[in-house]
């Protein structure tokens, strides 16, 4: 049976270097997203079609909202808070300050309001990055090791399932999941994702219980169902490197989708010249609320 295909259009165009982490704030109905390596948190506004960023002074992996206002940062130095308003940045706790060749990268809240955000190398050395979740009183636990690329993170409608990607694996992972306390356990694989297709990099879930992600060196996004492993939809985009989702908009039907440049060439990007800005595509799919940090 062939797959659906759609196209994404434009929709803010940015040369961001590693666009990243899209979260939509449905009471404000704004798109938060970070520029990883340029160190900018983003507040895009879709209905005034205007992109505020905000320096953060280091590389910021990934970012979500708190319940009682201001945000979560998963930095290079670490968890911090952040709030808007007055642009302060306060430190909370650096699980690897003794690894400096290290970064935070991909994170989300699960459905009790607990932060979940993995670390990768610089260098891309095999397996020395960590998955870490930070509950309420900011306590912080490691939840896996040996991860390359710590990447696409969610949680099934049902809290008993929890799917993560670690992305030079090509492998969608799925674990059994414990809501009240954060365990994980039994692994498997879902979905391996070839190479000469791209490699897995961000991801959501749709109120169906369905995968949708971004397919880096791809141009496109998948929804995937974890139960077959099939695809079921295909979205493609202009540019080859997509790397995260996220629902947004009044109804939560329209895919937001993050893109990037880096390690591009000018000869690539002279090719794919909207490398690096905001997609969106509107589906008969709707997505979930974003889950916020309880603390």
């Amino acid at each position: 049976m062939s797959v659906k295909i759609i196209e994404a259009g434009l929709e803010y165009q940015i040369d961001a270097h590693l666009g990243e982490g899209p979260v939509w704030d449905e009471k404000k109905e704004k798109l938060y997203w970070v520029d990883i390596l340029s160190g900018l948190f983003n507040e895009y506004d879709p209905n005034k079609k205007t992109n505020k960023s905000y320096e953060i002074g280091e590389h910021i992996g990934a970012a979500v909202p708190r319940e009682k206002g201001g945000f979560i940062l998963a930095k290079k130095s670490g968890f911090a808070t952040f709030d808007p308003d007055s642009g302060k940045v306060t430190p909370i706790i650096d699980p690897e300050k003794d690894k400096p060749g290290n970064r935070f990268n991909d994170g989300k809240c699960d459905p009790s309001g607990r932060f979940w955000a993995g670390t990768m190398a610089y260098d891309l050395t095999k397996g020395a990055g960590n998955l870490y979740c930070m509950s309420e009183g900011f306590k912080l636990e490691q939840k896996l090791d040996g991860i390359t690329i710590s990447n696409g993170l969610a949680w099934n409608k049902a809290a008993d399932r929890f799917y993560h990607i670690d992305s030079p694996t090509g492998n969608i992972y799925a674990y059994q999941y414990e809501n009240k306390t954060g365990k994980l356990s039994g692994r498997q694989i879902i979905r391996h994702i070839s190479d000469d297709i791209g490699f897995p990099d961000g991801m959501t879930i749709d109120r169906e219980d369905k995968l949708w992600v971004a397919i880096y060196g791809g141009g496109r996004v998948l929804r995937i169902d974890p139960e077959s492993g099939k695809t079921l939809l295909e979205i493609q985009l202009p540019v080859p490197k997509i790397t995260s989702c996220t629902f947004g908009g009044p109804d939560l039907n329209e895919l937001y989708i993050t893109t990037c440049r880096e390690y591009m060439s000018e000869e690539d990007i002279q090719q794919a010249p909207l490398s690096g800005s905001l997609f969106k595509v509107k589906l008969p799919f709707n997505g979930w609320p974003v889950n916020r940090f309880l603390d």
